[in-house]
């Protein structure tokens, strides 16, 4: 089986987190194309259930799972896990594509902030895959992707807590990998730069702020900046990320890949 085919994913069960953002909503759309059950989650049910209408729209057949959960709350990602577990049977795949941004200057920063950017960023994908793993790892087969950043590779002027987060998820990507692939499961990451979404948006009209430019003004800048002249489309994301978990890419482990418009090239 591979990328290639239109029923790429058939018979695999995708657990996507971070289902109501740009990225993970792209992925959901994608996957459910490619044949997998689909289970979604994030914390706006509304988004959720529009989602879930657009699934549906695309293939009246499609198979999909919607359970709204703040993932920080133990006993909420436990249920998801176990309701899913119960429409569609074991997780084979799992997306960890939930994050926030936040943090400042170290100066400014406090340790609330601080530690709740690291808990959602890294904590929780890492506690979930350990929980998805348990059947793959019976199973001796499964995958997953875990979204990290080019923010996860180099650091950025304020970014202490949202790039220590994704610092330590490359780290988590990187160790888990060796484990899980004794059992036949692969672990790898996406690290995108800016993303034509809302947090990458927010993230663009920081920066200008901070450089005294408007949104489209910085944009401009952002743009101009890149090789490729433009920032990442959420859906190129999605692809990338679909692309790991078929066995297209069946010796690709403990990788970081990034899709920065040629911004990062090491």
């Amino acid at each position: 089986m591979t990328l290639f085919e239109k029923q790429a994913l058939k018979n695999e069960h995708v657990l996507i987190t971070g289902a109501t953002g740009g990225i993970g909503y792209e992925t959901a759309i994608l996957l459910s194309k490619m044949g997998a059950k689909v289970t979604i989650t994030g914390r706006n049910t509304g988004k959720l259930q529009a989602l879930e209408s657009k699934l549906y729209e695309n293939n009246k057949n499609a198979e999909v799972f919607l359970f709204p959960a703040d993932l920080a709350v133990q006993t909420e990602l436990e249920a998801l896990i176990k309701e899913a577990t119960n429409k569609f049977g074991e997780i084979s795949l799992l997306v960890n594509s939930a994050g926030i941004m936040g943090g400042d200057l170290v100066e400014d920063m406090d340790a609330e902030t601080l530690e709740k950017v690291m808990h959602l960023n890294y904590t929780v994908p890492v506690m979930l895959s350990k929980k998805v793993y348990k059947d793959m790892k019976k199973n001796k087969r499964g995958a997953i992707v875990n979204v990290s950043s080019l923010s996860g590779l180099r650091g950025t002027y304020g970014g202490t807590a949202y790039c220590g987060s994704k610092f330590a998820l490359i780290g988590f990507t990187q160790s888990f990998a060796l484990e899980a692939i004794e059992n036949g499961v692969r672990v790898n990451a996406v690290c995108p730069g800016f993303v034509d979404t809302e947090m990458g948006r927010t993230a663009i009209a920081n920066k200008g702020k901070r450089s005294g430019n408007s949104f489209e003004e910085q944009l401009t800048i952002v743009n101009e900046g890149l090789p490729s002249s433009r920032i990442t489309e959420p859906e190129e994301v999605a692809n990338t990320i679909a692309f790991l978990l078929t066995e297209a890419a069946g010796n690709i482990i403990g990788e970081s890949v990034k899709i920065s418009g040629g911004a990062v090239m090491r």
